[in-house]
């Protein structure tokens, strides 16, 4: 009996010993995993600086941009009598939105001068016989046309106001290819309406204005425009003007990919001449041109594919009095490359009658510098 009760408890204790070693053989493997892991691990965690979490926003955002720009962006609602419709149709206004009455469409416009000169499209208020001016804010204003120069589709509202917003102006000839760009307008009368894109292009011409003295140079963007925006803003990503949406291409009369804005380097020329005398005091070089290209360049013996041919001179213009002649192509003006038409109409429309102008062209093969001195359109 003894022996028996001797054998349970030793069987007994030999259970505990057991279990109290797996036990703590389990606490030594746990202590031997955590161990085990590589070095590296902590060395990697300890001196390594954290790791920012990654984020779906842009280097930049839009959201300073869009709250510069629109208080300085209106909408402007114009009545057009019948008469007045059907004696001046103007071809852009397929772009103005025209609601559900014919004679009255929408655009947009952009406040210039915070005494309320308003820059805005011409075919907005072409032969308009009513105005009304909507700010951000919701105050109206009666609107009148100051004036409007139709080779460039540019206007000049004013309105009696004081104190308003206004957009600083950037510079459009620094605006790069690919770089961001916002649309502000009043699409299809929805107002205050941001859209965003890239600059597709510059110094494209679209043939929309008519007649080989009108001045397309226009920035293309794939920026949404739409009809109700003309007028309105393109601006760059620090909310300052870089042009005024003008026109899109379509088929449909609704947008399909591409817009285009004057450019305010140009547009504050002209519109700073319609303020001051009530219209563009334009100067022109007297020239009849066409675009380069390489069968040109065969037929003169050159070696050269962009630039512009002067074809004929206008008599007692610019150009023939400084001494340019029919054949010389037109390679820089002021040092500025022009590789086609829309660049040289620009830049000489930049300038102001009186101004001298270098010209360099390429003539019988070698290059020429030109002195032009420039004279007002004589109509």
């Amino acid at each position: 009996m003894k022996q028996l009760f001797s054998m349970l408890i030793a069987g007994m204790l030999g259970g505990l010993i057991t279990f109290g070693g797996i036990y703590l053989l389990q606490d030594d493997q746990d202590a031997a995993n955590l161990s085990a892991l590589p070095t590296s691990h902590f060395v990697k965690n300890v001196n390594r600086s954290p790791v920012t979490a990654p984020t779906t926003k842009f280097p930049f955002d839009f959201k300073d941009a869009a709250r510069k720009s629109m208080p300085a962006v209106v909408h402007i609602s114009s009545k057009v009598s019948g008469n007045g419709q059907e004696e001046g149709m103007n071809p852009l206004r397929y772009f103005f939105d025209n609601g559900d009455a014919p004679q009255v469409g929408t655009g947009s416009g952009v406040i210039y001068t915070s005494d309320g000169y308003i820059i805005t499209n011409n075919h907005v208020v072409d032969n308009a016989d009513e105005i009304e001016v909507t700010l951000f804010d919701n105050r109206t204003f009666e609107g009148r046309v100051i004036g409007t120069d139709k080779k460039t589709d540019l206007a000049i509202v004013k309105i009696e106001g004081v104190d308003l917003p206004t957009l600083e102006v950037g510079d459009s000839d620094s605006a790069e290819i690919g770089e961001w760009v916002l649309a502000v307008g009043n699409p299809f009368d929805l107002t205050s309406t941001v859209t965003a894109g890239i600059i597709s292009a510059k110094g494209r011409s679209i043939r929309i204005l008519g007649g080989g003295d009108a001045i397309e140079a226009f920035i293309q963007t794939d920026a949404a425009v739409n009809p109700g925006n003309s007028g309105g803003a393109l601006i760059d990503t620090d909310g300052r003007l870089l042009g005024i949406n003008t026109a899109i291409a379509t088929r449909t009369g609704a947008y399909q990919g591409y817009s285009f804005a004057i450019p305010v380097n140009l547009v504050t020329r002209i519109v700073d001449d319609i303020i001051e005398y009530g219209s563009f005091q334009r100067a022109y070089l007297g020239v009849s041109i066409a675009e380069m290209d390489s069968e040109d360049a065969e037929e003169l013996g050159i070696d050269l594919s962009q630039g512009v041919i002067i074809l004929d001179l206008v008599d007692g213009g610019s150009a023939q009095y400084a001494g340019l002649l029919p054949k010389d192509i037109i390679t820089r003006i002021n040092g500025k490359e022009i590789k086609g038409v829309p660049e040289l109409q620009e830049t000489v429309g930049r300038a102001k009658v009186g101004d001298q102008i270098m010209v360099t062209v390429m003539r019988r093969g070698q290059e020429v510098e030109v002195p032009v001195r420039l004279k007002a359109y004589d109509n």
